[in-house]
């Protein structure tokens, strides 16, 4: 300011004025620089037609994190901004490669059970409008206050079982379904497909295509069931053609070493193969074993009890489809009863009963094809409790009881289940 020395006062002054003036203008512009806080409302995610996303379970592990999905840029920190202008920071996601040691996380474990119920009416028709206050579920006899209730569709990992020990003649019949059954699994579903009879053999690995779930469908149509009848081990017919007595041909057998070989169907082990599967399959879907079976079990190396087990500590439900010999109506009235030495009768509808699934027994093939659409109609459109529980050893068995509070109604859902042995977290070093 020392050019001004010696000018009039007048003059002084109005430099001095405007010099304020232009200070005051840059502080304006550079506040209204400052870009405006983020929203904190989540973006809008738009699904299928017709479709809805699973709910976020509480305290579900593989659930992935929240994230925005249109981040805004972060603006230059700058020290003279006022503290209320600052935008707030957001959260992002760590690189993989960081391994957090720098950083502190709380951990929380919450037991969490989920249990999808079916609801019918006496006609055996599906209830709708449903809400969370016509439920009370019981565990071990004791009420638990219901933290979930949904009646959103869930997509389906489903493994399909197909029984190939039963006669040629009902195996060529479920073949011929094989589109009924394909058309009803949506393009949001996944599905395997196993077969067994004497072992177990898995034919395809979870697929969403329609396609190749078709062509492995009909590749193994090609093979064939057993042939039926009744073994010979007695009789002018066992030993063959015989001369003064003896054996026209000294190489056949004696009568006194024939005995029948007995069928093997191991059913238990073909579930249990498909339940291990299913149990690593990405959370957030429901999770099925389909079974086209007449249901007898004989010659399996796992136990009712160890593969039942299995199923309910993985929250997986079966779905059965009765066919041969379990849809004869005399033999639905013997399916519990067991003679030594002999298969089992039909033990399909126990594990569907105990794990809340649902079971139509058919014979014609218009019947098998029509279960196929009300099997998995229900498995997707279950509405689906859920609430806390607390955390015990893994091999105490749980009951579960659902009631609904309206008459005239039916309530299915599994009988109970095994927690898992908490998971160990890796700490930083």
């Amino acid at each position: 300011m020392t050019y001004l020395v010696g000018k009039p006062a007048w003059l002084l002054a109005f430099a001095l004025g405007l010099s304020s003036a232009v200070f005051a203008q840059q502080q304006e512009t550079k506040q209204q620089s400052v870009p405006d806080a983020p929203s904190a409302q989540r973006p809008t995610t738009t699904f299928p037609a017709n479709t809805k996303p699973a709910p976020v379970i509480p305290g579900d592990p593989g659930q992935p994190p929240e994230t925005n999905s249109n981040p805004q840029p972060a603006p230059d920190s700058d020290p003279a901004l006022p503290t209320a202008a600052k935008p707030m920071p957001q959260r992002t996601n760590r690189p993989a490669e960081d391994d957090g040691r720098g950083g502190f996380l709380i951990k929380s474990r919450v037991s969490f059970v989920t249990v999808p119920v079916t609801v019918k009416d006496s006609d055996g028709h599906l209830v709708e409008g449903l809400v969370r206050r016509d439920f009370s579920i019981f565990e071990d006899g004791n009420p638990v206050p219901i933290s979930l209730f949904t009646s959103d569709p869930f997509p389906l990992s489903v493994a399909i079982i197909l029984d190939m020990s039963m006669p040629d003649a009902t195996l060529k019949k479920v073949n011929n379904t094989v589109s009924a059954l394909v058309g009803a699994f949506s393009q949001f579903d996944e599905v395997a497909f196993y077969t067994y009879g004497d072992s177990v053999q898995k034919v395809d690995d979870f697929t969403s295509s329609s396609d190749q779930l078709t062509a492995s469908l009909r590749r193994n149509s090609r093979l064939h069931g057993t042939t039926g009848g009744v073994p010979v081990v007695s009789g002018p017919m066992a030993s063959g053609p015989t001369v003064n007595g003896r054996p026209f041909d000294p190489a056949a057998t004696p009568i006194q070493s024939r005995v029948p070989t007995r069928e093997s169907h191991v059913l238990n082990d073909a579930i249990l193969r498909a339940a291990q599967d299913l149990s690593r399959r990405a959370p957030g879907r429901r999770k099925v074993i389909f079974v086209i079976s007449a249901g007898q079990e004989h010659g399996s190396v796992a136990s009712y009890s160890s593969v039942l087990k299995q199923l309910l500590s993985h929250e997986i439900a079966v779905y059965g489809v009765g066919v041969d010999t379990a849809a004869i109506p005399v033999e639905k009235t013997l399916e519990r009863v067991h003679i030594p030495l002999t298969t089992y009768g039909n033990i399909l509808p126990k594990y569907v009963s105990a794990t809340g699934g649902e079971y139509y027994a058919e014979l014609s093939q218009s019947d098998i094809e029509n279960a196929y659409a009300k099997l998995t109609e229900i498995a997707r459109n279950q509405s689906t409790l859920g609430y806390n529980t607390k955390a015990t050893a893994a091999s105490n068995y749980r009951q579960i009881e659902v009631r609904v509070h309206r008459a005239g109604l039916k309530v299915y859902a599994k009988d109970g289940y095994y927690p898992l042995p908490p998971q160990r977290s890796a700490t930083p070093q």
